[in-house]
């Protein structure tokens, strides 16, 4: 028999989720996966999973569940006053649900996307060796009330660790994101770099998984077209407007403005967890640090 959690409240922009769909950006398929990958690793990582099983993300505002069957849960990320059956569970700490319990989520009190992770990992429909959710590629974009979410059967052999593990604030609330240099970052002027990494940086209304458009306007630059190019999550474009745009997981695979620089994994990790109004700046990222991620790619 298949074992399932019930949505009784989807929230916000809650979706299955994995480490992304890889291979097919050449037909135009988008990475997708899990907007904080830190996150949803160490949801995994809690509960003896494999690291890209797929979780549950949600934004800002949480999901209401009703597990129909036992099994083991944590929940990482963004911290929304999590519940089962009315009485607050902890973040970074595994949890053994049984059959009727009810997860549910409150008040919002740092962060923007929180994680759910079960023990064996969701496993919903898979598309192109993802079981991330992508409009067009899967049937559905978004969880929905009444989805009936299909997990692993309960491993009555695990036995969960009753240590919480402690993440550093700073991953929520850093007023710096590194970045590297884009393609295009030579068109910039030294007034422009100037401003570029001098200037306060503020989050727009206009951001989702696609993409985070920021509010302040930037100097034109002169050449601002290019011929349509590769973009990756964390590319920031310039428009002709004078808008910054950094482009998220379910980012399309080109675009025609100008690159102007390029989050790292970590800086793309950080912002998932930021929301409208919050303020930043961008951070040149060390010839150390560069070397260091290098390796590191290399070792992994």
């Amino acid at each position: 028999m298949d074992s399932n959690i019930l949505v009784l409240s989807p929230g916000l922009q809650c979706s299955i989720q994995d480490l992304g769909r890889k291979g097919f950006r050449c037909f135009g398929v988008p990475i997708s996966g899990a907007m904080d990958k830190f996150s949803a690793i160490l949801a995994n990582k809690l509960l003896n999973n494999e690291e890209g099983l797929p979780v549950m993300e949600m934004t800002c505002k949480g999901s209401k569940l009703f597990f129909e069957d036992e099994t083991f849960i944590v929940i990482t990320g963004a911290d929304l006053s999590p519940e089962i059956n009315g009485e607050p569970i902890q973040l970074n700490l595994v949890y053994n649900v049984k059959s009727g319990d009810i997860l549910n989520f409150g008040k919002l009190n740092f962060g923007s996307r929180t994680y759910l992770g079960v023990k064996g990992g969701f496993l919903t429909e898979s598309r192109l060796n993802s079981y991330s959710y992508f409009q067009g590629i899967t049937e559905k974009g978004r969880i929905e009330k009444g989805d009936r979410l299909k997990i692993a059967s309960n491993n009555p052999d695990f036995h969960a660790s009753s240590s919480k593990l402690k993440i550093s604030k700073s991953h929520f609330n850093t007023k710096k994101l590194e970045v590297t240099k884009g393609p295009e970052f030579n068109r910039l002027t030294k007034r422009h770099r100037l401003v570029l990494f001098k200037r306060e940086f503020t989050i727009d209304g206009l951001n989702n998984r696609m993409g985070i458009q920021l509010r302040n306007k930037f100097p034109s630059v002169e050449k601002d077209e290019i011929i349509t190019s590769i973009v990756i999550p964390g590319t920031v474009q310039l428009t002709p407007s004078g808008k910054l745009i950094i482009m998220m997981r379910d980012c399309p695979t080109t675009g025609g403005y100008p690159r102007v620089l390029q989050l790292t994994d970590i800086a793309i990790n950080q912002l998932a967890q930021k929301r409208t109004d919050d303020k930043f700046r961008f951070e040149l990222e060390s010839s150390y640090g560069f070397l260091s991620r290098l390796v590191k790619k290399f070792r992994d």
